[in-house]
């Protein structure tokens, strides 16, 4: 197995609403401060400015910054409010601006996720199970444990910080749990998700390129 990176794990969260006071965003505030934390760097990702998919170019400033992004990671934090039963437009949005191929590269595969959703009413899972679906379209390594805030309104003081609970243990069982899985998986990500059809791929690309170099 590769030897395991001398720097601290790179996670990347995402949040999913654009409101003046977005629970989903003080709680990905709350994650960071748990992620460094744990020993972590993080990068926050504001999406104020991003356009909608097919509505810009993939070199917009916002697009530009969120791919980078995505390949500086090593593990993700996906937080959405609930909204009519699903994740929220805001962050889908975010994912949609992520192709699944990047020439040789794949922005998400093999990076680990942890999924969190705030709900205004009672406790829900609609987000997180919609968003581990689509981590898993993605090929990303989500994290078993999740965390699903009910009456996020109810959870933050003034500030901003979330209030003792057990909401609160759980995100920080989930962060914890993020590190660790990213710690044993980062290093043996390629050997992981490396797949046969796609080694069949590269080998059929290959074979074709020296034919055609042998009749040049």
């Amino acid at each position: 197995m590769p030897a395991q990176p001398a720097h601290k794990p790179r996670i990347l969260l995402l949040y999913g609403s654009r409101r003046e006071r977005s629970y989903s965003r003080l709680l990905t505030f709350e994650a960071q401060r748990l992620l460094e934390a744990f020993g972590a760097e993080t990068r926050i990702y504001h999406p104020e400015g991003l356009p909608l998919p097919d509505d810009g170019t993939a070199d917009h400033p916002k697009v530009v910054e969120l791919r980078e992004a995505m390949l500086w990671s090593e593990g993700q934090v996906w937080t959405s409010p609930e909204r009519h039963g699903a994740m929220s437009a805001t962050l889908k949005a975010q994912i949609d601006w992520i192709p699944l191929p990047g020439g040789a590269i794949r922005p998400t595969q093999g990076r680990t996720l942890a999924l969190m959703q705030v709900s205004g009413g009672s406790q829900s899972f609609n987000a997180v199970n919609q968003m581990r679906i689509l981590g898993r379209w993605m090929r990303m390594i989500t994290i078993p444990n999740q965390s699903s805030v009910a009456k996020a309104w109810q959870e933050f003081d003034d500030e901003g910080r979330m209030k003792p609970s057990s909401f609160y243990d759980r995100v920080v069982d989930v962060m914890e749990e993020l590190v660790k899985f990213t710690l044993l998986t980062r290093a043996a990500s390629p050997y992981l998700t490396r797949r046969y059809s796609e080694r069949k791929s590269e080998a059929a690309k290959r074979e074709a390129e020296l034919s055609k170099n042998a009749l040049a």
